[in-house]
């Protein structure tokens, strides 16, 4: 029996797992990075140990520490979530040897898994679908055939061993995420997006191997739980629809897939079964397809637990970190699972901004209703943490159940619009668009959904703030003005003996004139914190909060973030003109031009790395880099100082 669980890992599923032992009477034990000393996750378990230092190498990817941590600990199992070293072979075994117990799959099926170039040839061995597939070689980037992957393939391309038709997709062999994955339209790409995926795949795993196949587009992704016991029982736990994705990370995901027909299902379901069975899986684990029309291709199999499990647990009424503990602990799953009820939707709160760039800093207020009442949320922060630079921008999981796919969107989307989220940029905005979107709603998906609708969910400019909640803001802020007054404390604020001018409010985006009011708006009540409106009839409650100089203002699924000019403004810093700014705090991986160098509108200048992925920092314009303010493995600020380029005359 499992006594004292250790998970090494962080964030929302470190607090998941926790969750279940805590209802199972098993001990806990977090292990934490510096950056991570005062996340929730930490103070929710019984014991915690430290990780010196921040970046993923030196702690959460360390297998030295974290088997020394559960020394320290007295932990007896490990549980690794999922990322980091949730795939990794070596330390499945390095927590074997140290006598520990192991929650996840034996380390040779992870191995075998684990590089999804042996795993493609496993699974067409096993009579799985596979896509044709080429590792690519060093430097060069060229697509390398490989005999046994190339006899794995079904078409022409892989038959004769030629050269695979671009689109191409390059991926990493190790890990996922949509790490070390670029899309490649045409020969020239090959070589330069083959070497950024290996020093992303190389950073975020410890293996830069990658490979390329064709890239399958207008395909859904559907993936396919699976549980195995050490008795030769396997589940298959329906499919899930996996399309809806952003820089090859998904961002929603549901369960059962709106666009999978009873065959292809039942195709699926045993092609994952099938892909189970030929490795000798034990535990959770997920296998991943490209589905188009009726055409099935395996993609990879993960040997963990997905993020996007809670959409099974909620249709299929099981506790999927439950029953990996069962397991370890060598228990047998009956004959059958459990069948299916109702639809479930999950939408992942990243923080990033609309250019899908992750942010950092202080999450002033995190607040998501409905929880209960058919919405669960799994999130690996609260109100007041701080969003570090040095992981994945994920925040939360919002996932709804429902008796039909339409109630659970509805729910999902109720509780997403009525979030109060401060003091972190979120991609919220953009998943109210998605389900809302008229070929969401009718499940008509794949994975260029976002490219496809970009304009409807992501209009060019963000939109002006709402009338009524600059007003609220400004009424708001007079009543602070007012409690906070000392003297005069009981004369009505802006109080004059004779009324010159309007009194008016002045935000960076926006201003408004709230004294008179605008015609048709009467104030109900006006605090602080609570503004109640009543515009043409209609009364509409406004809560106001102010964190860091910001106003943020939330009223159902009305929001507003608004920056109040100051009467005397302190003097600011000006960039200087063709100034390049860091997007983003991160480190500079390189830098690609050198002073005084002629660059072209595009070309990259830098690189940086942020939250495990690399960033291009491109030239602006045609110019000639004036002067670099950086240097290859620099820490920089968010609206640091890069580069100057000066702009050519046309």
């Amino acid at each position: 029996m499992i006594t004292r669980l250790l998970v090494a890992n962080r964030g929302e599923i470190a607090r998941r797992i926790f969750r279940t032992c805590r209802e199972l009477g098993v001990e806990t034990v977090a292990v934490f990075s510096d950056a991570d000393a005062s996340a929730p996750h930490v103070a929710e378990a019984d014991a915690a140990v430290r990780l010196p230092g921040t970046r993923p190498a030196d702690t959460y990817l360390a297998i030295d520490r974290i088997v020394a941590a559960c020394r320290a600990s007295g932990a007896d199992a490990v549980h690794p979530g999922y990322g980091f070293l949730s795939e990794s072979a070596d330390f499945a075994r390095a927590v074997l040897e140290a006598g520990l117990v192991w929650v996840g799959p034996p380390p040779e099926a992870v191995a075998a898994m684990g590089s999804k170039v042996t795993a493609k040839r496993l699974m067409a061995e096993a009579g799985v679908p596979v896509l044709p597939t080429r590792t690519a070689a060093p430097v060069s980037g060229e697509a390398v055939p490989n005999s046994r992957e190339a006899e794995a393939g079904d078409g022409p391309a892989a038959a004769d061993g030629g050269e695979l038709e671009y689109p191409l997709l390059v991926k990493a062999s190790a890990g996922g995420g949509g790490r070390g994955m670029r899309v490649v339209r045409s020969p020239a790409e090959l070589a330069a997006q083959v070497e950024s995926a290996r020093r992303e795949a190389e950073a975020a795993f410890g293996d830069g191997t990658v490979f390329v196949e064709p890239l399958l587009e207008g395909a859904r992704h559907v993936e396919v739980q699976i549980l195995a016991d050490a008795h030769g029982c396997v589940w298959a736990l329906g499919e899930r629809e996996c399309s809806i994705q952003r820089r090859h990370q998904k961002v929603v995901e549901e369960c059962p897939s709106p666009g999978v027909e009873d065959t292809t299902r039942e195709t699926l379901r045993d092609a994952a079964v099938r892909a189970a069975r030929a490795i000798g899986y034990v535990g959770a684990g997920t296998v991943e397809f490209l589905v188009k029309g009726e055409r099935v291709a395996f993609l990879e199999m993960n040997t963990r637990l997905q993020v996007e499990h809670p959409v099974t647990e909620l249709v299929y009424g099981v506790d999927l970190v439950r029953l990996q503990l069962e397991i370890a602990e060598g228990a047998a799953l009956p004959e059958s699972p459990p069948e299916p009820r109702g639809h479930a939707v999950e939408a992942r709160l990243y923080a990033e901004d609309r250019d899908h760039l992750p942010r950092t800093g202080v999450l002033s207020h995190f607040e998501i209703p409905g929880r209960g009442d058919g919405v669960r949320v799994d999130s690996g922060v609260e109100s007041g943490s701080v969003v570090p630079p040095y992981y994945d921008a994920m925040l939360a999981k919002v996932i709804a159940h429902g008796a039909t796919r339409g109630e659970a969107v509805r729910r999902l989307t109720a509780a997403l619009r009525h979030a109060r989220l401060h003091g972190v940029t979120t991609n919220r905005d953009l998943l109210v668009a998605v389900l809302a979107h008229p070929a969401f709603r009718a499940g008509d998906t794949h994975i260029g959904f976002l490219d496809e609708h970009r304009d409807a969910l992501l209009p060019p400019a963000p939109p002006q703030p709402p009338p009524l909640a600059v007003l609220a803001a400004a009424l708001a802020g007079a009543a602070a003005n007012r409690r906070d007054a000392r003297v005069l404390a009981s004369l009505p604020g802006g109080w004059r003996n004779v009324r010159s001018q309007p009194r008016t409010a002045r935000f960076e985006e926006a201003e408004t004139v709230y004294d008179p009011l605008p015609d048709g708006v009467t104030v109900v009540s006006a605090g602080p914190h609570l503004v109640v409106l009543e515009a043409d009839g209609v009364r509409r409650t406004f809560q106001v909060t102010r964190h860091g100089g910001r106003v943020h203002v939330d009223s159902g699924g009305l929001h507003a973030e608004l920056t109040p000019v100051a009467r005397l403004p302190e003097p600011v810093e000006r960039a200087a003109p063709g100034s390049l700014l860091a997007p983003m705090p991160g480190g500079v991986l390189r830098v690609e031009v050198k002073e005084g160098q002629r660059v072209d509108k595009g070309q990259a200048v830098l690189v940086l790395e942020a939250m495990k992925m690399e960033h291009r920092i491109t030239a602006p314009a045609a110019g000639i880099v004036s002067a670099l303010r950086v240097g290859k493995g620099d820490q920089v600020e968010a609206g640091a100082v890069l580069a100057i380029i000066d702009e050519e005359n046309t």
